[in-house]
């Protein structure tokens, strides 16, 4: 389990890198785009779909509490949720369901072998 652990969290820290360090490109690839001139959609994705995940697998390898490690799986199950709502409301497309597994796997997986 602790290698489990530690593969989720690189797995966050590497993710979050991407979307903290490369903006645009995770813009692209999740069909996202800014409005205007202005620079929040760069902001809002340094933040939540980068750094966020860059600090909770940092966090859960320093600590190396179960807590962290289970926070890990709530963020990405809570990405899961969202990304099934979306696929509910908004419509189903073969990237979503992808993104969707994804997080629900490693949601479910860090959840289960922490709690």
């Amino acid at each position: 389990m602790d290698i489990i652990n530690i593969l989720l969290a690189l797995l966050s820290i590497g993710f979050g890198v991407i979307g903290w360090l490369a903006p645009r490109y995770t813009m692209d690839v999740l069909d996202t785009a800014t409005k205007n001139d202005s620079t929040m959609g760069l902001s809002e994705v340094r933040a939540a779909s980068g750094a966020l995940f860059v600090g909770l697998g940092v966090g859960a390898l320093l600590t190396g509490l179960p807590g962290a490690y289970a926070a890990i799986g709530f963020a990405w199950g809570g990405g899961a949720v969202g990304r099934l709502t979306s696929i509910v409301l908004d419509g189903p497309s073969r990237p979503k369901w992808i993104f969707f597994a994804v997080e629900a796997v490693v949601g479910v997986t860090a959840i289960v072998i922490n709690l």
